[in-house]
């Protein structure tokens, strides 16, 4: 259904309430997401974005609804993945003559997609495109997270369609930030940033600093996934900021898998040793194989250090922490700490095995990390107790 953000700007969108994973299986959509595409009304009309293949028909029944097809002057394509771009194929089919404006990577990467010879029309930072009272002004957002993605920006309503960054994947029966529950909003926004554009956190800030400099009025904030930002749209680009340096909290997250609970009882035992002398730190503990990557993840990025346990496997660490080990490298944090464990047998290698993919992965090692034997008795828990106390008094 369409919604009518002013007299000429419709959102013409899909909302995907059955959404659970995004990126293949990548990235866990809890509370669903929506795909959002604006459709401008001026002397001239513009349409911003489409939406994911699998809606592409109901896409285009609902756009033509809202205005003749023939109609739509201009195609601006901020991003050529296929959740915004997945309808474009069929709707060319009907159009196919429409100039589709976007960058020259944005060329690229929609041949790639559809292998179509559509009516292209590269734009750069800082080219605008007249579309009677008003115009949209184009800002490229390379890495933001891909190499072609762009910012619009619509003069006269003080407008920016952000694309993929300050979105989350959020679906809801509402469209607008001061309408939805502030705390799911800002949690589905951090885990956004968290797994999606932590790598490229120096590219956040530079964009936000050049769009800033450019001196342009922002009374609302259009992202395409997601709630609009349209009570004090600022909040968002501040809060990137925040986020994009560094960020941590005073958390300290527990990452372990356990196949016979003698690693559980461990990290139990050092979370317990960490608390006893921060007592006011935030401490968390998540079975990588029980728990979802993605919130786990989120709590990462919060956290100044993080503790990740395992026991010994055929010479080796569990599949659930070798996986989430793996997230984390790519995602590239800066600025934390690490510490390792494990129960071991006879063999014992899981220690040594984490502590180097935490330090490949940028985290400062606290110690060379704990072992226990077998399943811990009284005297070792004590142990785990005392590393836990040494790693709390070492933040």
């Amino acid at each position: 259904m369409n919604f009518k953000i002013n007299d000429h700007l419709t959102w013409v969108g899909k909302t995907d309430w059955e959404l659970r994973s995004f990126h293949g299986e990548e990235y866990s959509t809890h509370r669903g997401s929506s795909y959002n595409a604006y459709l401008i009304r001026d002397r001239k009309n513009a349409l911003i974005d489409t939406v994911r293949q699998p809606f592409a028909a109901e896409f285009i029944e609902n756009l033509s609804q809202a205005i003749d097809l023939n109609r739509i002057d201009y195609i601006v394509a901020n991003h050529a993945e296929v959740d915004h771009s997945g309808a474009l194929p069929e709707l060319m089919k009907l159009i196919p003559d429409t100039p589709i404006y976007c960058t020259a990577n944005g060329i690229k990467s929609l041949k790639g997609h559809y292998h179509q010879d559509w009516n292209f029309v590269p734009v750069k930072t800082g080219d605008r495109l007249s579309l009677g009272e008003r115009e949209l002004i184009f800002v490229e957002a390379r890495m933001l997270h891909w190499p072609d993605s762009m910012f619009a920006y619509l003069t006269g309503d003080n407008i920016l369609f952000s694309n993929d960054a300050f979105g989350q994947h959020y679906a809801s029966e509402y469209r607008y930030n001061d309408q939805v529950d502030r705390a799911e909003l800002y949690q589905e926004a951090i885990k956004y940033y968290a797994n999606i554009l932590t790598p490229f956190s120096k590219l956040v800030e530079q964009k936000i600093n050049e769009v800033i400099g450019l001196g342009l009025p922002v009374s609302m904030i259009c992202p395409s996934h997601g709630i609009i930002w349209r009570e004090d749209p600022l909040q968002i680009v501040r809060q990137y900021l925040k986020w994009a340096q560094d960020y941590q909290e005073d958390q300290v997250t527990i990452i372990y898998d356990t196949m016979w609970n003698s690693t559980r009882k461990m990290a139990e035992a050092i979370g317990e040793g960490i608390k006893s002398v921060r007592p006011e730190s935030a401490v968390k503990l998540f079975n990588s194989a029980r728990s979802d990557k993605n919130d786990i993840i989120t709590e990462v990025f919060k956290s100044k250090a993080l503790l990740v346990g395992s026991p010994t496997v055929n010479r080796g660490i569990l599949s659930s922490i070798a996986g989430i080990l793996e997230e984390i490298r790519g995602l590239g944090f800066k600025g934390k700490k690490g510490a390792a464990f494990g129960s071991v047998g006879w063999s014992g290698e899981s220690v040594e095995i984490i502590n180097g993919k935490l330090a490949e992965a940028g985290f400062e090692l606290l110690n060379d990390g704990l072992k226990v034997t077998w399943n811990p008795d009284e005297s070792a828990l004590k142990e785990c107790h005392a590393f836990g106390e040494r790693v709390g008094k070492s933040l």
